[in-house]
């Protein structure tokens, strides 16, 4: 579920030798499955482990995960890295905003995940989002722009060029193209 490179393992290992015996780590997610997902670790003494968590073995400690975060965790990857200017602890979980779906979901539900863990992460830097409104029987996916991209002088670039490209490669023979059906009305809201 969750892949802990060996730098950061021994991060843990050091910062876990200063708290009580047996305290592990705990990595959840806040907001999971929502645009305003937010992963994180913290300390997990050993009174504060339910019994539905989920407790993974590592080198040196455990870590441990609720049974509401675990499913937005899969394929989470955590690393420490030692720069000049000091050190990094990153955790990547792809899946963290929207629920992995399996491979054999139906196609609608599969765009959709690709939407909300890929794409639209990138819309978010421009304050836009997009969701799949429907896919028609000869496979266009009919999409809807919202935030910063209704009414943006670059929506036309951003589907063909940007999430087209992207779909089309990702499911292919089953997806043939997009399609935006958002009235664009450009605003305050817009990015330009």
């Amino acid at each position: 579920m969750i892949r802990i490179t060996e730098s950061a393992q021994a991060h843990f290992r050091k910062l876990l030798a200063e708290q009580p015996d047996n305290t592990n780590i705990r990595v959840f997610v806040v907001n999971p499955g929502t645009p305003s997902a937010e992963c994180g670790v913290s300390y997990c003494p050993p009174d504060a482990i339910e019994p539905d968590d989920e407790v993974l073995p590592f080198s040196g400690f455990d870590a441990v995960v609720d049974s509401g975060s675990a499913p937005f965790l899969i394929d989470a990857a955590i690393d420490f890295e030692e720069q000049d200017l000091g050190s990094q602890l990153t955790l990547k979980a792809p899946n963290a905003k929207a629920r992995k779906v399996a491979d054999d979901a139906p196609l609608i539900e599969r765009v959709e995940y690709v939407i909300q863990a890929d794409i639209n992460p990138q819309l978010a830097n421009h304050g836009g989002k997009v969701s799949v409104n429907h896919i028609t029987d000869d496979g266009i996916a009919v999409l809807q722009f919202g935030g910063g991209c209704n009414g943006c002088s670059m929506v036309d670039v951003t589907l063909k060029e940007g999430i087209e490209k992207e779909l089309v490669q990702r499911f292919p023979g089953e997806l043939n193209g997009v399609r935006d059906v958002t009235e664009h009305q450009a605003g305050e809201h817009s990015y330009y």
